[in-house]
């Protein structure tokens, strides 16, 4: 799950920083990163991350990540959606629901953060003043909704661990 989530956000970084025209370039620009990876696991990881492409007047079309989550928040990480990770305590499961245990008043917060960034793992959430239940769609692991939460809260990935 690791080298995923870092693969995940080293992909939204290189689509936001560059104007990325097709696969090949991305996968050349990815190796400088020093990820190794095939056509198929670009592929899924495009479908995951739901990366378009739109029409660029220089190179034709180009990817582009979603609005929601953005690469400075991915990768830098910020500050507020840091901040709000140091409130996380711990991530729990049963079937399709997780639930998270936040400080108290920190749960809120946290789940506008989640619910803003429109991840497709959740169909929902409702929260509390130190507990977010999260609602993921039957499909989803519990790994793709770590991934998910890690991409939305970088910070997080150290907390669950």
């Amino acid at each position: 799950m690791k080298n995923r989530t870092k693969r995940l956000i080293a992909i939204k970084n290189v689509i936001t920083t560059n104007k990325v025209g097709s696969q090949e370039e991305l996968l050349t620009l990815l190796k400088t990163e020093g990820f190794e990876l095939g056509q198929a696991t670009l592929s899924r990881d495009l479908k995951f991350l739901k990366v378009a492409k739109v029409a660029d007047p220089d190179k034709g079309y180009i990817y582009v990540v979603p609005e929601g989550v953005n690469a400075e928040t991915v990768a830098a990480g910020n500050p507020k959606v840091n901040y709000l990770a140091d409130g996380f305590e711990s991530l729990n499961f049963s079937g399709n629901l997780a639930v998270i245990k936040t400080l108290p008043g920190y749960a809120s917060s946290i789940a506008v953060v989640i619910d803003s960034a429109k991840p497709m793992e959740i169909i929902g959430s409702i929260a509390g003043d130190d507990t977010i239940l999260l609602v993921m769609r039957e499909e989803v692991s519990r790994n793709d909704l770590i991934s998910a939460l890690i991409l939305i809260m970088p910070k997080l990935e150290e907390k669950l661990e």
